[in-house]
């Protein structure tokens, strides 16, 4: 297998593992993500071009970050409520905010 062929199934991979950790307990976005990430990839199976495989790399890798990072889950819980279940790792510390900057010293 090249190098490229390598990455591209790294990516792959990497999308769906997220996926599942993302979406976990929620079959309904689960087998939308997991449609979606096959058919952007499969709209993109023929291309040769290099450049344009490495933007394709480049959006892929962002979009996993992003899912990582930045999505959170939320259950309708009544008609105006919604639950929302964060995952450990989106959890940060809460750093009170401070009008006036500390020195350095």
């Amino acid at each position: 297998m090249r190098s490229r062929e390598v990455t591209v199934l790294k990516l792959f991979k990497s999308l769906h593992r997220t996926r599942q950790n993302v979406f976990k307990n929620d079959p309904r976005a689960l087998e939308a993500a997991r449609l979606k990430i096959n058919e952007e990839f499969k709209n993109s199976k023929d291309e040769t071009s290099s450049a344009k495989i490495d933007e394709l790399l480049k959006i892929g890798s962002d979009v996993e970050v992003i899912l990582r990072t930045s999505v959170i889950q939320g259950v309708h819980t009544d008609f105006n409520k919604l639950l929302l279940i964060p995952r450990k790792e989106l959890l940060l510390d809460n750093i009170p905010f401070r009008d006036t900057p500390t020195q350095k010293s």
